[in-house]
């Protein structure tokens, strides 16, 4: 007669006298160190394709699923700014399958933009990595009769209420950045949002708006084509696309720097293992040589930081920024 070991015997009266509490609580543990990632991740874009936060969220997806074995998909959910796809992201289960394309627009400046936000980005979210930033290029319409930042600021100063600037819309970065600067140099310039940036573009092309920030990237080619003046950059340095445009802080107008990262984030209960898995990928992700071209031919820095460093400029980012949008006033209604 065959007999069970006594050992067999007692692991198995433990397993059978643990709370099924108990049991449930062991496998998350499990399944996060042993078998994460077991089907496709996404990738929340809160904003349309073709733009910024798009354009950067398809270059780590593509590369980042090859090294996880995994497909990376990349969901757009517009909606309200960035506001509806943030929300979800943040509402999404914390389980590693779900990361959010995250920038200065929708972690930061969301912050102070809505009393009532359904998420904290310091709280709910946790970054797995920054990949790059682009400045913000001041533009002014061609037939503008200033060259300058200084200029414009004089003009403004003794014709309140005169010059016009583009957005893409209220709460948009485009939108903060400029009150931020007109508000730090105390001159009144009349805010026309617009529906994206395309229309934006549009009526300044055609001399019906005199100014517009733009992220430098896309700036790039109406510069180039001489359509429009390079009158300054948001960035702490110049951009090597545009070296002979100065900074808002070389100009003396303002105490101003803004560049929008843009980077994945997670849950924050996402699993600490699987973030940890995450950042290492996503690290190697940006630390390809390729991918660090493309960034530079579109205008941008790549960036290379560890996890404290890229903690310490998300908290930083979004306490300055939230405390200057409460200070100007400005809404994203």
């Amino acid at each position: 007669m065959n007999k069970t070991p006594h050992s067999a015997l007692s692991r198995r009266a433990v397993v059978q006298a643990l709370p099924a509490a108990a049991l449930m609580s062991l496998a998350p543990m499990a399944w996060a160190q042993g078998t994460w990632p077991s089907r496709p991740l996404r990738v929340i874009v809160p904003q349309p394709p073709g733009g910024g936060f798009d354009f950067v969220a398809r270059a780590l997806a593509e590369r980042l699923g090859k090294q996880l074995g995994q497909s990376v998909v990349v969901e757009n959910k517009t909606g309200s700014g960035t506001l509806v796809g943030t929300e979800a992201a943040a509402q999404a289960a914390p389980d590693g399958y779900t990361l959010l394309m995250g920038s200065v627009s929708n972690i930061a400046l969301n912050m102070g933009l809505y009393n009532k936000l359904s998420y904290d980005s310091l709280r709910d979210f946790e970054p797995v990595g920054l990949a790059v930033s682009y400045s913000y290029t001041l533009m002014a319409r061609q037939d503008l009769p200033f060259n300058s930042l200084k200029d414009v600021v004089a003009h403004a100063r003794a014709n309140p209420g005169k010059l016009t600037y583009a957005s893409a819309g209220n709460g948009s970065g485009q939108h903060v950045l400029a009150a931020a600067l007109w508000h730090l140099a105390g001159v009144n310039v009349v805010h026309v949002p617009y529906r994206g940036a395309q229309a934006a573009y549009q009526d300044m092309l055609g001399g019906r708006v005199d100014l517009f920030f733009d992220l430098s990237s896309t700036a790039r080619g109406q510069i180039e084509g001489g359509r429009v003046k390079p009158l300054a950059l948001s960035g702490a340095e110049r951009n090597p696309m545009h070296p002979d445009v100065p900074t808002i802080l070389e100009t003396g107008v303002a105490q101003l720097d803004l560049e929008s990262w843009f980077g994945y984030f997670v849950p924050s209960k996402t699993p600490t293992d699987v973030q940890e898995r995450l950042r290492t990928e996503l690290a190697r992700v940006i630390a390809q040589p390729d991918l660090q071209e493309n960034f530079r031919k579109a205008g941008g820095k790549p960036l290379a930081l560890d996890t404290e460093q890229t903690r310490a400029l998300v908290k930083r980012d979004v306490e300055r920024w939230t405390r200057l949008v409460r200070e100007i006033g400005i809404t994203a209604g």
